[in-house]
C-alpha cells in the first residue's frame, strides 16, 4: 500500500537539501511540494520532480508546526549510553522511513570523560551507499542531537565505510517494515 502524500505551497523562501547529492536549493515561496516523510525532525518532500530534505526548524516554511524534540520522559535508571541510543533512533534516513540505528548505519557509540565532568561521544556510522552525498548532513543531526544530552560536552561523528553495509545490519522490524 503506498503512503497518501501531503500536498504543501512554500510560504517563504527556505534553504533544502537535495537528495541523494546533498546540494543544497532554495524554494521560493509559491513552489509547490508533497511531503512524502515527516519522521524525526526534518521533512522529505518531493519538489519539481526531486527529493529534498527540509530542516524540521523551517517547518513553518511549509505550514507545518516545528517538530517538537524527543521527550527525555522519565528515564529513571536509563543510562547516558541508553539515552544517547534513543536518540540516535530518532535520526531517519532521508528516503527510507527506517531510523539510523534499526537500519544498522551505527557501528559504535562510545563515551568517554571530558576534564569538566561532562561526556565526550565518539560514534562510528555509515550509509546505505558510499556515494550518498547525505552523509555529512546526516552526521551533522546526529551530532546536534546527541549534544543536546545534558550530559554530552563533545560528540565526534566518524563517518565508517569498513565494514560495508547491508541489508544484514538491518533490524528484523526494518526488515518487515520495508517487505524483505
Amino acid at each position: 500500500m503506498k503512503a497518501r502524500r501531503e500536498s504543501v505551497i512554500v510560504r517563504r523562501p527556505v534553504t533544502v537539501d537535495r537528495i541523494p547529492d546533498g546540494t543544497t536549493l532554495e524554494l521560493d515561496p509559491g513552489t509547490l511540494g508533497q511531503i512524502t516523510q515527516a519522521l524525526g525532525s526534518n521533512f522529505t518532500l518531493v519538489v519539481e520532480g526531486q527529493l529534498v530534505r527540509l530542516k524540521g526548524s523551517d517547518a513553518d516554511a511549509i505550514g507545518k508546526p516545528v517538530p517538537a524534540p524527543e521527550p527525555e520522559g522519565d528515564h529513571g535508571e536509563m543510562d547516558l549510553e541508553a539515552r544517547i541510543w534513543r536518540t540516535l533512533a530518532t535520526c531517519y534516513d532521508p528516503e527510507i522511513p527506517i531510523d539510523i540505528v534499526e537500519l544498522g548505519l551505527v557501528y559504535r557509540c562510545e563515551p568517554g570523560p571530558l576534564p569538566d565532568g561532562r561526556t565526550r561521544i565518539e560514534i562510528d556510522m555509515t550509509l546505505t551507499a558510499p556515494g550518498c552525498g547525505m552523509g555529512d548532513l546526516l552526521a551533522e543531526e546526529v551530532a546536534d542531537k546527541v549534544l543536546e544530552l545534558p550530559e554530552v560536552g563533545e560528540v565526534k561523528v566518524n563517518m565508517v565505510f569498513d565494514p560495508p553495509w547491508d541489508r544484514s545490519r538491518m533490524s528484523e522490524a526494518a526488515q518487515l517494515a520495508l517487505g524483505l
